[in-house]
């Protein structure tokens, strides 16, 4: 059993003893850590708070949990129910709420579930806050609220329409260029909340061919959620078929997008955020940002638009707060995470879709042949395990020493630009071990460089 608790929210495994997984005493806490914040800390005049969740066969029994603690500490609750992230996300300034809480563990398998904690405006508490909710949970520094200050109880199941509307509301969403277009798509949503809310976006969309793979929200998983290459077998297969012209994945709870050309290939979800960003820049120039461990494939498609592209450290709030401060007019993460401050500061896979759509219809090529006007580069994850006493620190500022002659990056770990690659080191929060990844122009390259940078820490760690 595992409890992981977080600045981003606290997410664990269903059942144990107290501490040891997600049960209803932690959650209780927890939940009341963050009620507490947020009466502290809110600006809006609001006593709502938002809940939604993805289909986790856990979901019901922590929502109900959830809201009785909520209401217990004197707050308004809206459950939305079952909805995606960024329909939560959305659904908390629609309703002008003083926050929300998702239940989800996002891309972990089903024994798995997890709280993630928004402001008012929808987006996941930054750091400061998310360590006070930390420190008021071990503290049990709560007060419930007397009887005639209980919260009370609304539950409102239109916020996956109002987040369709919002989607197709956006200028560069081009809903007849689509309609005409005639697409045949395929989706896999992995038996969670994405079977709910795609196949109404698509109709909407005007896309009257749908291929539906794992879309019954039953929260038993078909495969491992993660939408990588590895677990993705059965829509790949169904693509060769010559069924569809585009395939869509995402997972659990929405917010990553990946897709799989007509041919039955992987596109790269390092490439979902690079296609994205290509439209909106061709339509409104403006500065770009992704993490440091994503593709330098987006810093090659802003600088083709002249524009300015910046690196953020590795996190959603880390990206959406670089992205405001740069003025950014799209960002995300490698992971198929697309941030389009035209709808929210949040990841979006229905914006994702919607908008690859659009600048694929524009186009009027085919899924591998758009996939082949962007830079090819090939990415290898690697990591280097250590001891409990190696000074991990000691080490990468030695690294960084050593190629001081490169471009160097520290704000998330260490990042070297060489001219044609690049390696991010990061150290893990959890365990003795620094995460390698690498990017170069073949997959060859990116290991090699990989490996020679994990010999130098191996060298240095003896």
């Amino acid at each position: 059993m595992t409890l992981i608790k977080s600045i981003s929210g606290i997410r664990g495994t269903i059942g144990g003893g107290v501490g040891e997984g997600l049960n209803p005493l932690d959650i209780v806490k927890f939940t009341s850590a963050y009620a507490t914040l947020i009466r502290k800390t809110c600006t809006v005049k609001s006593n709502k708070i938002v809940v939604g969740r993805d289909a986790r066969i856990s979901g019901e029994m922590v929502k109900n949990v959830v809201v009785g603690t909520l209401m217990g500490m004197g707050w308004d609750v809206v459950d939305i129910d079952l909805a995606s992230t960024p329909t939560t996300e959305l659904a908390v300034t629609m309703e002008g709420a003083s926050g929300g809480i998702i239940l989800t563990a996002s891309h972990n398998p089903k024994q798995w579930n997890a709280l993630k904690l928004l402001n008012e405006k929808g987006e996941f508490l930054n750091k400061e806050e998310g360590n006070e909710v930390l420190r008021i949970a071990e503290a049990e520094a709560f007060d419930f609220a007397e009887v005639d200050k209980l919260g009370s109880y609304r539950k409102d199941l239109t916020y996956n329409q109002k987040h369709i509307d919002s989607v197709l509301a956006l200028d560069l969403v081009d809903v007849e260029a689509i309609k005409k277009a005639g697409f045949r798509v395929a989706i896999d949503c992995v038996n969670s909340v994405g079977g709910i809310i795609l196949p109404q976006l698509l109709e909407q969309l005007g896309v009257q061919h749908v291929e539906k793979l794992y879309c019954e929200p039953t929260g038993n998983f078909q495969h491992n959620p993660e939408p990588l290459e590895k677990n993705l077998g059965d829509i790949m297969n169904l693509m060769k078929g010559g069924k569809a012209d585009v395939a869509f994945v995402v997972d659990p709870d929405v917010d990553r997008l990946a897709m799989i050309c007509e041919d039955g290939k992987m596109y790269g979800e390092e490439y979902t955020l690079v296609t994205v960003a290509d439209y909106v820049l061709k339509h409104t120039p403006g500065n770009t940002v992704s993490n440091l461990s994503s593709t330098r494939a987006l810093r090659d498609v802003t600088r083709k638009y002249d524009q300015q592209y910046y690196a953020s450290a590795v996190g959603e709030v880390n990206v959406t707060t670089k992205m405001k401060e740069v003025g950014a007019v799209i960002g995300g993460e490698g992971n198929g995470g697309v941030i389009y401050p035209a709808s929210h500061y949040g990841r979006d896979a229905l914006v994702g879709i919607a908008l690859f759509l659009s600048h694929l219809a524009h186009e009027g090529k085919k899924v591998s042949e758009l996939r082949a006007t962007y830079p090819a580069y090939f990415m290898a994850k690697n990591r280097v395990d250590l001891t409990p006493d190696t000074d991990v620190d000691a080490i990468l500022a030695k690294v960084k020493e050593i190629y001081k002659n490169e471009e160097i990056n520290d704000i998330d770990g260490v990042k070297i630009d060489f001219p044609d690659k690049w390696v991010h080191l990061r150290k893990s929060n959890t365990e003795p071990i620094i995460r390698v990844y690498s990017e170069a122009a073949t997959p060859e390259a990116a290991e090699e460089i990989g490996r020679q940078i994990m010999k130098v820490i191996e060298d240095l760690a003896k």
